[in-house]
């Protein structure tokens, strides 16, 4: 059995500072967590914050992303690994997923089209590049000659963001790790399954499984409101929507695709919703809920600390320093 770990995921709460990110990853580090994941929205460059994020607060292992596979070419993501491990000492891995149109099209002019080819493409060239092999490299969707890193980091574990079938088969086929975000303890173990069953199909090992968990201790209104606006979001999509049908919440997701607005939908989810797919409740609560996804077949967790009344996670990430002191 692989062994479990527990790890910190910068949130960038919209309602939130800036600068909380900082302030987040030093206190995982003070609280003894060994794993920063820093993802990318409207704040931060990835790359740039976990630069300063590795000179502020050194002691953390850093995994950037995931990131979006269409936006930055593969070479572009082994320099940023690169740069940020030569530039911080530390040990950095690289976690890559599709994003939406939204983001990929919208934002960056970029195709987001054909996503597992281009997955699976994307974590061939950036392995080798890591390597320090020289790319020379023509597939469907991606294509690059030439180039080769002067400090190769060939440690640099890759995660694959898997939410479908198909996306779950590349990682499996190509990642060391796959993670999954805002999900329930029995999605988990049905992907934890499907895994599983890829990979002896194959006839290869099965690579970890992490997850995103939001938790907060004891929320107030303000923590259920800002947790509510980011489960918002993931209530129309094909595949968290249906999920969110079989734990209850059809209601919901029929509003969404109806159209609702965002606001609209955050202020009719009720509690239940973020308890389902998240650590929400008492310290004891909490504890039961992170244990849960780890005997759903999680390898690894990553919380998500809610800060509208625990500012930067101190409290949330102090309860969880015992289960993370203990194996966890």
């Amino acid at each position: 059995m692989s062994e479990r770990s527990l790890g910190v995921v910068l949130p960038y709460w919209l309602d939130r500072p800036d600068s909380e990110a900082l302030e987040i990853a030093e206190q995982a580090r003070s609280h003894g967590f060994s794993r920063l994941w820093i993802g990318e929205m409207v704040t931060f460059d990835a790359f740039a914050l976990a630069t300063a994020i590795g000179l502020k607060s050194p002691g953390l292992d850093i995994t950037i992303g995931p990131l979006a596979i269409g936006v930055r070419s593969p070479v572009a993501l082994a320099l940023g690994v690169s740069s940020v491990a030569t530039l911080t000492g530390r040990s950095v891995d690289l976690a890559l997923g599709a994003s939406s149109p939204a983001i990929v099209t919208g934002w960056h002019d970029r195709d987001w089209t054909a996503a597992p080819t281009r997955m699976r493409e994307t974590v061939e060239v950036v392995r080798g590049a890591l390597d320090g092999e020289r790319t020379d490299y023509a597939g469907k969707l991606v294509r690059t000659r030439g180039f080769r890193l002067r400090a190769p980091q060939p440690e640099t574990k890759l995660t694959v963001a898997a939410f479908g079938p198909q996306m779950t088969r590349v990682a499996v086929q190509s990642a060391d790790q796959l993670v999954l975000n805002l999900v329930s303890p029995g999605h988990v173990a049905a992907v934890r399954a499907s895994i599983d069953a890829i990979a002896d199909e194959r006839g290869i090992a099965a690579p970890r499984l992490a997850v995103w968990v939001s938790a907060a201790v004891d929320p107030g209104p303000a923590t259920h409101r800002q947790i509510a606006a980011q489960i918002a979001a993931y209530l129309k999509p094909p595949g968290y929507g249906e999920m969110f049908i079989d734990l209850g919440f059809g209601d919901l997701v029929a509003s969404a695709r109806a159209g609702a607005s965002r606001a609209e939908l955050a202020e009719a989810i009720a509690p239940e919703l973020p308890a389902a797919v998240g650590a929400i409740g008492s310290a004891s609560e909490v504890i039961a809920s992170i244990e849960s996804y780890f005997e759903a077949g999680a390898d690894h967790v990553g919380i998500v600390p809610a800060t509208a009344e625990d500012a930067a996670g101190r409290r949330v990430l102090g309860v969880l320093r015992e289960v993370s002191a203990h194996g966890g």
